[in-house]
């Protein structure tokens, strides 16, 4: 091999190593929350700089690959959570902490809004040392901060399996925005979130 060829060879590579570098995806991370009925808790984080995706599903429970059916008896032990990639560069863990506490009722156990059951139960799941320090420190902040007396009962929890809820679930509030509205408004949600909160929440 000449020396030329060879010189074109590293200076080839050199320039396609650059380009494989910039193109590469970004760290990613994920977080996982259980705020009550899970197509509440994508649009409050999808709107968020930094998160890249919101998938609805199931943690927390017994059963191996469980059906929406079947969590929504109660009889899996699952909670509805959703599930949260984002980018730490562009959005840290703590933020995604904030937006959690402002849209659920952390005063109420095994139920959320309309809702009852432990299916419905609200939960930080941590999946590393640092998310549950993050997670523990968050709520001793938020503890003593509430504008409202009642005790926050929501608990901290380690992750277990992540189950993805089935398709027609995910993005509801995109797919079928009438029926959301409908069903968030008769629920009472954002109404018990204002006077919980006042300014923090925002819908």
């Amino acid at each position: 091999m000449s020396r030329f060829i060879a010189s074109l060879f590293a200076t080839l590579s050199l320039v396609f190593g650059a380009n494989a570098l910039a193109q590469a995806p970004a760290k990613t991370e994920k977080a996982t929350f259980a705020g009550g009925c899970f197509w509440c808790m994508e649009p409050p984080y999808d709107k968020l700089p930094g998160v890249i995706s919101t998938t609805s599903g199931y943690m927390g429970g017994r059963t191996v690959n469980p059906t929406y059916e079947a969590v929504s008896s109660g009889s899996t032990g699952h909670a509805e959570v959703v599930q949260v990639v984002y980018d730490p560069s562009k959005v840290t863990y703590e933020k995604l902490l904030e937006v959690f506490w402002v849209n659920i009722d952390p005063t109420v156990k095994d139920r959320q809004f309309c809702d009852s059951g432990t299916q419905y139960r609200t939960a930080i799941f941590y999946s590393s040392d640092a998310q549950r320090v993050a997670a523990e420190a968050s709520k001793a902040m938020i503890e003593k901060t509430k504008p409202f007396k009642e005790a926050i009962v929501t608990p901290i929890e380690m992750a277990g399996a992540f189950y993805a809820a089935e398709d027609y679930h995910q993005d509801y509030y995109v797919k079928n925005p009438t029926r959301y509205q409908l069903y968030r408004s008769g629920c009472g949600r954002d109404a018990r979130l204002k006077s919980l909160w006042g300014d923090k929440y925002t819908k």
